[in-house]
C-alpha cells in the first residue's frame, strides 16, 4: 500500500523496480502508454500491478538483451501503472502517469529483475523575471511549432496551455521535440529549472530552422508540380487545337506518322513485318518522357535509314572499269584481272551477288587503296572500317537493346552511310583482330563473309535478317597465318609482293610525286625529279616492300622546299624573319636553277631535285649506295625469308673455334629453324667427311658457331636449311660461294630439297639486292608463274631437287655425291679443305 503523511499527500516508495528503456527517456507529468516485450520485465508489472503500481522507468547508456543496473543511466523517472493491456505475443502495453525525478543510489538486485533503493528529486525553482520570460518565451516557440507541424494534436496544445509550473513546460517541451534521447536524458537529469528551460529553448530553435527547411523544400516542390501541371494543361490544349486545324498533334504523332510512311514503302514481310509492327504500336501508345520510348525511337529510326529495297539493275561497263583501275593503280596485275572478271560474269549472269576477295601483303603496297578504286569501276558506294586491334564481338554484330549505349555493328553502320544494299565494303587489319572475354569478332566475320548466310545476316541490335549477300566485300591483311581456317575457306586469296626499285620508280612519278607536291602546296612546274632522284630514295632510304615510306621521304623535302619559298617570299615582301636575306638568298640559289639552265621557258625558277639536296633534306642514306648484303668470307650463305612486312634478305654466318666439339645457335631463332639448323649441321659435315675429305677429328677439336644477324627479330621456319647447310659447308671447305647468288628450301635429313612458301616475296626481296641467280625447291616451279615479268627480268632461277646440285651452284664446280657409308671413297683432302685445328 502507499503510504500517506499527515496531509493527505501520497508518499512514493523510496524502494522500486525498475523497467529499462531502449527508445528515449520518459519525463515526469506525461501521461504515455509503454510496450513491454521482455519477459521478466512482464512479470515485474504484473507484480508491481499486485502492490503499490508504481516502477522506475530509467534510460539504458548500453543496449543489451539482459540489461543489469550497471548498463543504466543513474536518472530516471518514477510512474504509476494506470493500466495494463496483455498482448498477443506474450508482451504487456501498460498506461503511466509519471510522478517525479529519482537518483539510484544503490542496487538491491541487478538484473531479471533490477530493484534499487532512490532518492527523489525536487526541482531547484526560481521564480525570478528571468524565469517568468523564459516560461513565456518557451510557450510562444512552442505554439509556433505547434501550428506548423501537423503531428501536433489538439490534446498536445491544450495540455501545454494548462500547465503552469516552469519546470513542467521544459518536461513537456522536452518530451515532444524530436531530438536525440542522449540530449533528452541531459534534459532530464538538469535539475536547475533555468538552466533546463535555457536548453529546451536551444533545441526549440534548432526544430524550427528544421521546419523553415522543410517549408521551403516543400514550397520548391509544389512549384514544380505546379508548372508540370501547367504544362501539361497547355499541351493538352495545344494538342486539341492542332487537332481542330489538322495539324500533327504533338512530336510523338509526327515521329508515328513519319516511320508508319516509311515502312509502308518498304512493303516488310514475315518476320520483319510482324516486328516492325508491334514495336511502332509499342512506341504509339508509349509516353514521350518515358526512358524506353527514347530507345524504341532509336531502334525505328534505324530500321527506317536502312537501305531495305533491292539496288535497282547495274550497268557495268569493263572498258571503263579497266581504265579506272590503270589509272589508279600501277601494277596489281592479278588484283585488276579479278576484278574485271567478276565484272564479266556479273554482266553476264546478271546477278548482283557480292564476293569477297582477301588482299594479302606487306604495309604500304596499296591493299587499301584498292578498294575505292574499285568502288569507282563498279560505280557504287564505298565503306571502310579498320578491325585491327578490335577484341569485342559486339564492334561487328552490334550490342543489344537492353544495354545502355547500344547500338548495330559496323556492318550495318556502314549500310547505313552508302545508302545502298550492294555497295564495296573494305575491312582492314583483318589480321590484327583480336579476342577477349567480350566474344571472339573473328568468328563473328564468319557469318557476315559466309555467301551461304549472309543473306539473312542478324544484327544483334536489330534482331532482324538482313541481306548482305550483294555487298562485295575486301579485306586486306599482312599475313595469312593469323586467319583461321573456316574464315580463310570463305575469301579468294590475292597476294600482293613488294615493289622493286624500278616498279617504285613508276609509282612515284605518276602518283606519289603529284600526290605529295598537291599536299604541301607546291605545282608541278616548281619541282624537277629526275629518274636518278627518285632512285636513290628507293634504293637508299625506303628499300622495304611497300612505298609509304618512300612517301614520307618525298613530303620531307617538299615541306623543306615550301619553307624556302615562303621564306624568300617575305624577304621579298619587306616582311621580318630571323634568317638573314643574304643565308636566304643563298639556300635558294643552291637549290634552283634559273629556267634557261633548266631549260625551262615558265618565267619561275624550279627545284632540281639532286643527291645533295636529298641527303641535305633527308640525311645519309640509311642504306648506302651500292651496300648490299654479300657473302664474302668463307662461313656466309645468303638465305631468303618471308616476314609480314614482305620479302627479306637473310644473311648467315658461320665459324670454328678450338674446343670440344658441338652447336651453338644464335640470332634469335625459333624451334623449327633450331632444327634445321641441326639438320643443316648434320648433312654439311656428312658430305663434308665422305666427299671433301674432311676429317672427323676436325669436328672433335672445333666447336662450331651459327649465326644470323639482326639478333633482336625473330625468326622462324624451315625454308633456310640448305641455306644454313651451304653457310657451314663453306666454313668446313674454307671455301667462298659464288657472288649475287641467294636461295631458299627446307632441307630434309636425306639431302632433298623441299618446298617452300611465299616464292614471290623472297623474289622480290633477293632482286632489291641485287641478286643474279635463285636457288628455288623444283616443287616451286609452278609459283614462278605468279611472279610479275618485270620481277623475274635479270635473275636466273635453277630449280634443285637435292641438296648436291645446290653444292654444285653456289661453288660453281660439278654435282657432288656422297657415297654410302660402307662404301667410304678414300681421298686426299682438298687443298682447300678446313686445315686441322692446332
Amino acid at each position: 500500500m502507499t503510504e500517506r503523511n499527515g496531509g493527505g499527500e501520497e508518499i512514493l516508495p523510496r524502494k522500486l523496480p525498475i523497467v529499462p528503456l531502449l527508445g528515449r527517456p520518459i519525463f515526469p507529468g506525461v501521461f504515455t502508454p509503454v510496450m513491454i516485450t521482455n519477459p521478466v520485465d512482464v512479470k515485474l508489472i504484473d507484480e508491481t500491478m499486485a502492490g503499490e503500481a508504481v516502477i522506475g522507468l530509467v534510460l539504458a547508456e548500453k543496449e543489451s538483451d539482459k540489461p543489469s543496473i550497471d548498463d543504466l543511466y543513474r536518472i530516471g523517472t518514477s510512474a504509476k501503472i494506470v493500466k495494463k493491456i496483455n498482448l498477443p505475443d506474450g508482451g504487456v502495453n501498460i498506461f503511466i502517469s509519471t510522478l517525479q525525478r529519482f537518483k539510484i543510489i544503490r542496487s538491491l538486485r541487478k538484473a531479471d529483475p533490477i530493484i534499487a533503493v532512490i532518492e527523489y528529486l525536487e526541482d531547484k525553482e526560481d521564480n525570478t523575471s528571468e524565469v517568468k520570460a523564459l516560461t513565456r518565451a518557451l510557450i510562444s516557440e512552442m505554439k509556433q511549432i505547434s501550428e506548423n507541424n501537423p503531428l501536433f494534436s489538439e490534446e498536445m496544445r491544450l495540455n501545454m496551455v494548462n500547465i503552469d509550473n516552469p519546470g513542467k513546460i521544459a518536461d513537456f517541451s522536452a518530451s515532444i521535440l524530436n531530438i536525440e534521447k542522449k540530449e533528452q536524458q541531459k534534459i532530464l537529469e538538469t535539475i536547475n529549472v533555468r538552466v533546463r528551460m535555457e536548453n529546451v529553448l536551444v533545441f526549440i530553435k534548432k526544430e524550427q530552422d528544421i521546419i523553415r527547411i522543410q517549408k521551403r523544400v516543400q514550397h520548391e516542390i509544389n512549384q514544380k508540380v505546379e508548372k508540370n501541371q501547367r504544362e501539361y494543361f497547355l499541351k493538352e490544349e495545344l494538342k486539341a487545337i492542332k487537332t481542330e486545324l489538322g495539324l500533327p498533334s504533338d512530336t510523338k504523332s509526327s515521329e508515328y506518322n513519319r516511320f508508319k510512311e516509311q515502312f509502308a514503302k518498304f512493303k516488310f514481310e514475315g518476320e520483319i513485318k510482324e516486328t516492325v509492327d508491334q514495336e511502332l504500336e509499342k512506341f504509339n501508345l508509349m509516353e514521350s518522357n518515358s526512358a524506353e520510348f527514347v530507345v524504341t525511337r532509336n531502334y525505328l529510326d534505324w530500321i527506317s535509314v536502312l537501305p531495305w529495297p533491292d539496288p535497282p539493275a547495274e550497268h557495268i561497263d569493263l572498258h571503263s572499269a579497266t581504265n579506272i583501275l590503270e589509272n589508279d593503280h600501277y601494277g596489281l596485275k592479278d588484283v585488276k584481272s579479278r576484278i574485271i572478271e567478276y565484272l564479266a560474269v556479273r554482266k553476264l549472269r546478271k546477278d548482283n551477288r557480292g564476293s569477297i576477295l582477301c588482299l594479302v601483303g606487306p604495309p604500304g603496297v596499296g591493299k587499301t587503296s584498292v578498294g575505292r578504286s574499285v568502288a569507282r569501276a563498279l560505280g557504287k558506294g564505298f565503306f571502310r572500317f579498320s578491325v585491327g586491334g578490335m577484341r569485342d564481338e559486339g564492334e561487328i554484330k552490334g550490342h543489344r537493346r537492353t544495354y545502355i549505349g547500344a547500338m548495330p555493328g559496323k556492318i550495318i553502320q556502314g549500310l547505313k552511310i552508302v545508302k545502298t544494299k550492294s555497295p564495296v565494303f573494305m575491312i582492314d587489319e583483318i589480321d590484327k583482330m583480336g579476342e577477349s572475354h567480350s566474344g571472339d569478332p573473328l568468328s563473328a566475320l564468319l557469318e557476315v563473309l559466309d555467301p551461304e548466310q549472309n543473306y539473312s545476316f542478324r544484327d544483334h541490335y536489330l534482331d532482324l535478317p538482313f541481306d548482305v549477300s550483294r555487298v562485295f566485300f575486301i579485306v586486306t591483311a599482312n599475313t595469312l597465318d593469323r586467319i583461321p581456317g573456316p574464315l580463310l575457306d570463305r575469301m579468294e586469296v590475292i597476294e600482293l609482293p613488294g615493289y622493286i626499285d624500278t616498279e617504285k620508280l613508276e609509282i612515284a612519278k605518276n602518283y606519289l610525286v603529284p600526290k605529295s607536291l598537291e599536299k604541301n602546296g607546291l605545282k608541278k612546274n616548281q619541282v624537277k625529279w629526275p629518274r636518278e632522284s627518285l632512285l636513290y630514295i628507293a634504293n637508299g632510304y625506303a628499300r622495304e616492300a611497300g612505298v609509304r615510306n618512300f612517301e614520307k621521304n618525298l613530303d620531307k623535302v617538299h615541306r623543306k622546299l615550301a619553307k624556302i619559298i615562303v621564306e624568300k617570299q617575305e624577304a621579298e615582301a619587306g616582311e621580318p624573319n630571323e634568317k638573314s636575306s643574304a643565308a636566304e638568298e643563298s639556300d635558294y640559289k643552291a637549290k634552283t636553277k634559273t629556267n634557261s639552265q633548266a631549260g625551262d621557258k615558265t618565267g619561275e625558277d624550279k627545284f632540281i631535285i639532286d643527291k645533295k639536296i636529298i641527303e641535305e633534306d633527308l640525311g645519309k642514306p640509311i642504306f648506302p649506295e651500292g651496300v648490299y648484303k654479300k657473302a664474302d668470307k668463307a662461313g656466309m650463305s645468303m638465305g631468303l625469308a618471308w616476314t609480314s612486312m614482305g620479302g627479306d634478305t637473310l644473311l648467315i654466318e658461320a665459324t670454328s673455334i678450338p674446343g670440344k666439339g658441338g652447336l651453338t645457335l644464335t640470332g634469335k631463332m625459333g624451334t623449327v629453324m633450331k632444327e634445321s639448323a641441326t639438320i643443316a649441321m648434320t648433312y654439311a659435315r656428312k658430305l663434308a667427311c665422305e666427299v671433301y675429305g674432311v676429317r672427323t677429328k676436325w669436328f672433335e677439336r672445333n666447336h662450331i658457331h651459327l649465326h644470323i644477324p639482326e639478333g633482336a627479330t625473330p625468326k622462324d621456319g624451315p625454308s633456310a636449311g640448305i641455306t644454313m647447310a651451304i653457310a657451314l659447308l663453306s666454313l668446313f671447305r674454307n671455301k667462298v660461294i659464288k657472288q649475287q647468288l641467294a636461295m631458299t628450301g627446307e632441307l630434309s635429313l636425306s639431302g632433298q630439297v623441299l618446298p617452300i612458301g611465299g616464292l614471290k616475296e623472297k623474289s622480290v626481296a633477293a632482286q632489291r639486292n641485287k641478286a643474279k641467280h635463285i636457288i628455288i625447291p623444283k616443287q616451286n616451279l609452278r609459283d614462278l608463274d605468279e611472279i610479275p615479268d618485270i620481277v623475274k627480268s635479270g635473275v636466273e632461277f635453277h630449280p634443285v631437287e637435292r641438296f648436291e646440285e645446290v653444292v654444285a651452284l653456289s661453288f660453281g664446280e660439278e654435282e657432288c655425291s656422297a657415297a654410302p657409308p660402307v662404301a667410304r671413297r678414300k681421298r686426299k683432302p682438298e687443298a682447300d679443305a678446313k686445315p686441322k685445328s692446332k
